[in-house]
């Protein structure tokens, strides 16, 4: 779709090489990706951060907003909120307050987005994940990022002029 639609390309990468997994599928996208495609990689503020440095991109792809949310929750308190990897509580002792200000985090972040897409006349294509349609998370901290997640993909549709839901690898198209 984004080789589609123009020619400069601007690839917004989310992720973090936090562990040598996660390094590695980096490293193999990073491959798969055409080469005239530049590439940001931006964590956290991607709107704000992106605003100074879209250039003359045709298109922005910003991959992912998943990635991303979980970013926040991880960055912008200084430490995960609770961490399932480290045995830890798994958010179950996490505040009304913490996770009010999780949620204004990631929806400033979202609104922050959305208003740079709004300044720049280039198309974007946001991707992210549903993970809404699964099972109900066995822990706190999974279910506060299900729905800070889902959120902040309701935020992004309800503003897109076109929504894809992509199934088994094919695209349906649900707004637009």
């Amino acid at each position: 779709m984004a080789a589609k639609l123009g020619k400069k390309v601007l690839f917004v990468a989310t992720a973090q090489p936090l562990d040598e997994e996660m390094a590695s599928r980096i490293e193999e996208h990073k491959k798969v990706r055409p080469k005239a495609w530049h590439t940001l990689e931006i964590d956290t503020k991607v709107g704000h951060k992106l605003h100074s440095q879209i250039g003359d991109a045709d298109i922005v792809l910003l991959d992912c907003i998943t990635l991303l949310v979980s970013n926040i929750l991880t960055k912008e308190h200084g430490k995960p909120l609770s961490s399932p990897l480290t045995g830890e509580d798994e958010g179950e002792n996490e505040s009304a307050e913490a996770i009010a200000e999780a949620e204004k985090q990631v929806m400033a972040e979202m609104e922050d987005l959305l208003d740079c897409i709004n300044k720049h006349a280039g198309n974007f294509i946001v991707v992210s994940n549903e993970v809404g349609l699964g099972l109900v998370p066995d822990n706190k901290l999974g279910r506060i990022y299900r729905d800070l997640l889902g959120k902040a993909n309701q935020l992004i549709a309800q503003r897109a002029s076109e929504v894809y839901f992509m199934v088994s690898g094919i695209p349906v198209k649900i707004k637009g």
